[in-house]
């Protein structure tokens, strides 16, 4: 690929959308050393980085493109180096160009139409709560349930919703749902680049919330969680924002939520990165799933702040991964290797990519893919 600009313009564009840090690199190569790609391919950000700040010569698109956003590099940079922040800069660049995946292409326009990466109506965003009764939410409701569009729209993960929305109902939460006049948060496409198409998804939403009178809003998606919590605000939108096993952990610390029914099943917890090393929320999920009598909780070989990626974030939950470069893959052949009979999480895009590696590795037999809150509704 040509060169997108010469340095001083490159380096300027960089820092026009967000990559100001790249200046502070000075090659230590711990990102490199750190990142998951290179248990599966050769990948080194640190050279990477390096082409950004002499001007974006001779990039490879796909490089580019292989960034997770899963931040473990960012937690051990030495210098502080926002290395997301310089892999979206890029991206923003090269969108603006119309370099990208074509799968991602399909993303925007679908955003862009319809409010949702999948390409379906906005007349089906409820269709996942059919049969529920739940509300719609007013303006004297106390909690938004926000599901995000994969469990609105994916028939493999519309359980978590489902799971959920009927946890809610039981714990007496008052809650509602805005169905069709919510839009995606905007996370993903937001972290591929396309920061134009993030903020008309987030201000329509803002706008939404707002007139609604919405101040509390539950969410199953890290991702969501993330984006309305941190950005939001950046466009004038300001709500309390809750993970749902925030929600469960909470009722349970207050004494105001205990499960009674058995579950004897040994179950491996998966840190997702947008929950864990973005947020920190490690011990929360936890203390639901240690609640559960019967339950025997294991740790991934990896986990808290060294949790591998299931692969699915920073917009790759939309690009295909070659077999044998799937993180999910190796994280599925852990747990099975561990002796569990569930890999339980706390993240749409980990569900879908786990579920995927279960049919490519032909393991739908031994193990089973939940999220906790498809757990908890067994014992609830």
């Amino acid at each position: 690929m040509e060169a997108v600009a010469p340095f001083k313009e490159g380096e300027d564009l960089i820092k026009g959308v967000g990559g100001e840090t790249a200046k502070l690199c000075f090659q230590c190569g711990l990102c490199t050393a750190t990142c998951p790609w290179n248990l599966v391919r050769t990948f080194i950000p640190h050279k990477m980085i390096r082409q950004a700040q002499f001007g974006l010569a001779d990039l490879e698109d796909e490089e580019w493109w292989l960034c997770t956003t899963c931040a473990a590099c960012i937690e051990r940079c030495p210098r502080g180096v926002e290395i997301i922040d310089i892999m979206k800069a890029v991206r923003s660049i090269m969108m603006e160009a119309q370099m990208m995946p074509a799968s991602l292409r399909n993303v925007v326009a679908s955003l862009g139409s319809v409010g949702n990466p999948w390409g379906e109506g906005r007349e089906k965003r409820a269709d996942w709560a059919r049969g529920l009764d739940i509300k719609t939410f007013t303006s004297d409701t106390e909690l938004l349930y926000f599901p995000c569009c994969t469990p609105a729209y994916d028939s493999g993960v519309r359980g978590v919703a489902r799971a959920t929305a009927s946890i809610l109902k039981k714990t007496g939460a008052d809650f509602g749902i805005l169905g069709p006049r919510e839009s995606c948060c905007g996370e993903s496409i937001h972290k591929a680049g396309n920061n134009s198409l993030f903020e008309s998804l987030a201000k329509s939403n803002i706008e939404v919330f707002t007139e609604n009178g919405v101040k509390e809003i539950i969410v199953s998606s890290p991702h969501c969680y993330t984006t309305f919590k941190d950005e939001y605000p950046t466009l004038g939108g300001s709500f309390k924002v809750t993970h749902f096993v925030q929600y469960l952990a909470g009722l349970i610390d207050e004494g105001k939520l205990e499960f009674t029914k058995e579950l004897n099943k040994k179950v491996v917890y998966h840190d997702p990165c947008y929950l864990g090393r973005h947020n920190g929320i490690y011990e929360e999920p936890r203390r639901v799933l240690n609640s559960i009598p019967g339950l025997e909780l294991m740790d991934e070989i990896d986990c808290r702040e060294n949790s591998l990626c299931c692969g699915g974030g920073g917009g790759r939950i939309f690009m295909d991964t070659k077999k044998g470069e799937r993180f999910s893959d190796i994280l599925v052949e852990q747990a099975i290797s561990q002796g569990a009979d569930i890999l339980a999480t706390a993240c749409p895009y980990c569900i879908l990519n786990f579920q995927d590696s279960l049919l490519t590795l032909d393991k739908g037999d031994v193990l089973e893919i939940k999220d906790i809150s498809e757990i908890v509704q067994q014992v609830i």
